[in-house]
C-alpha cells in the first residue's frame, strides 16, 4: 500500500454541477500523473471523507473483517459504507462529488478541503469555520493527555499499521 502523508488547507469552489476542482499542491503530494482515483464516504461529523484509492482498499480490509451477526459491528459497516463512492478525476482536475454526499454534507458553493495523514476532509466553509470556533482554547491539555506518557517513556506515537 503507498503511504501519503498529505497535509493543508485548501478553499475550494463547488460547482452548480457538484464538481469540485483539487488544488494542484495537493494533488502533487500524491505523487503521481495520471488517472487520480479516490473513495468518498460520510464524515463522522456532517462532511465528507476522501481517500486516495490505496488507503480506501486498506480501511475496506479492516471493515470487511467485522461481524455481519453483530449488531454494533454490522451498524458501523452500515454507517462506514453509506453513501461511499469511487470518484476518477478528470482532465480539469476535478472531482463530481455524489449528490447524496453533498445534501448529507450540506454542502454549498464554498468548501474548505483539510488534508492531513492519508484523508481529506470536505467541509461545507461554513460549517468548517464553525467547528473550528468550538475547538478547545488549550490544544497543550489535549496532547498531554494523549501523548504526556509517551514522552516520560521518551518515545513517540507509533502506528499499528506496519509499512508495506
Amino acid at each position: 500500500m503507498n503511504k501519503y502523508q498529505l497535509t493543508g488547507e485548501y478553499e475550494c469552489k463547488l460547482d452548480a454541477k457538484g464538481r469540485l476542482r483539487l488544488p494542484t499542491s495537493l494533488i502533487r503530494q500524491f505523487g503521481f500523473t495520471g488517472i487520480l482515483e479516490l473513495a468518498i464516504n460520510r464524515g463522522f461529523e456532517k462532511h465528507l471523507m476522501m481517500y486516495p484509492k490505496t488507503v480506501w482498499e486498506g480501511k475496506t480490509k479492516i471493515f470487511n473483517q467485522l461481524n455481519i451477526y453483530n449488531s454494533k459491528e454490522r451498524q458501523a459497516m452500515r454507517y462506514f459504507y453509506r453513501g461511499a463512492s469511487m470518484l476518477h478525476m478528470d482532465s480539469a482536475d476535478r472531482i463530481l462529488l455524489p449528490g447524496n454526499l453533498i445534501d448529507y454534507a450540506g454542502l454549498k458553493k464554498d468548501v474548505i478541503l483539510f488534508a492531513y495523514h492519508e484523508q481529506i476532509e470536505i467541509w461545507d466553509k461554513v460549517k468548517y469555520f464553525d467547528m473550528l470556533n468550538d475547538e478547545p482554547e488549550s490544544f497543550s491539555e489535549i496532547a498531554d493527555g494523549i501523548f504526556g506518557t509517551l514522552a516520560q517513556g521518551g518515545g513517540e506515537p507509533q502506528s499499528d499499521i506496519a509499512d508495506e
